[in-house]
């Protein structure tokens, strides 16, 4: 019996309905077992960056940071169109007049505050907090913005928020690239046999999840208690698509889009480790 592997994920409805099939053994792991993890997305960025976690969800400005000790898989990815991250407030006012102004983040390697940081590298004002926290400290006039993402999205208008800017359309408009929010990576240290598998055995789950889609429903329901079935529905609509499947060569393409923008902007470091193994 080998060992299982450490694998993170968030309780966020597209994680819990992708890794459902892997982690109750609905597919075939090639021998492999796991011990899942699920935390929000930031703090398994910081686990990864600390190099805690054998396989886990990073936001991609993570990735940005390990990629020497992680290779990124080709299975899993929160990647698509109309899907970015929203800047939000509660009064109407142009983006371009928040430089000084207090912006509640959802974390230091978010991708969102990565594309907030190279939308305008002016801004530097960010209060780091949970994302369930952010339209909350807005509403409060603890921020005078907020960056939010996950099923936020769906939900906001209904705090009487104002989007300012969709940092997803933007990025769209400039390159013409689907928006990398989030990847799946394993630890090099396991070899390319195991990082191999555990690729294989994750694009099965993600395969299987998609043609099953009921199945997960009381598992997902656990993990998103708060959340309305039809905000549920519509997280997992929106974030697993063909790209999470497989990321393919359009997908690749808006990866290494976005590392090589972070690298000229100074936010990443610059890195000679391959994206993949």
């Amino acid at each position: 019996m080998t060992t299982p592997l450490t694998l993170g994920f968030s309780p966020c409805p597209n994680d819990t309905f992708m890794f459902y099939p892997l982690v109750h053994g609905l597919v075939d792991t090639g021998g492999l077992s796991y011990r899942e993890r699920l935390e929000d997305v930031e703090t398994l960025n910081q686990l990864a960056l600390g190099s805690e976690l054998d396989v886990s969800k990073v936001s991609y400005h993570a990735l940005g940071h390990i990629r020497d000790d992680y290779a990124l898989l080709r299975s899993g990815s929160a990647l698509g169109r109309g899907c970015g991250p929203l800047l939000v407030s509660a009064a109407e006012v142009n983006p371009t007049d928040l430089a000084g102004k207090t912006i509640a983040v959802p974390g230091r390697f978010t991708t969102a505050l990565l594309l907030l940081r190279l939308f305008d590298p002016s801004l530097h004002n960010f209060i780091e907090m949970p994302f369930h926290e952010v339209m909350e400290a807005v509403l409060s006039g603890n921020a005078d913005a907020g960056l939010i993402i996950h099923e936020s999205r769906f939900t906001y208008q209904g705090y009487g928020l104002h989007k300012l800017l969709d940092l997803g359309e933007w990025w769209e408009n400039e390159t013409g690239l689907p928006i990398p929010l989030g990847g799946i990576v394993a630890r090099r240290s396991l070899g390319k046999e195991t990082v191999s598998a555990v690729e294989r055995a994750l694009g099965r789950g993600v395969e299987y999840a998609r043609s099953h889609p009921d199945e997960a429903a009381r598992y997902i329901c656990e993990h998103a208690q708060e959340m309305s079935a039809e905000v549920c529905a519509a997280h997992i609509n929106l974030y697993v698509n063909d790209f999470s499947a497989d990321l393919g060569d359009e997908g690749v393409q808006a990866i290494r889009c976005l590392m090589e923008r972070a690298e000229q902007a100074g936010i990443v470091p610059r890195s000679e480790a391959p994206l993949f193994f």
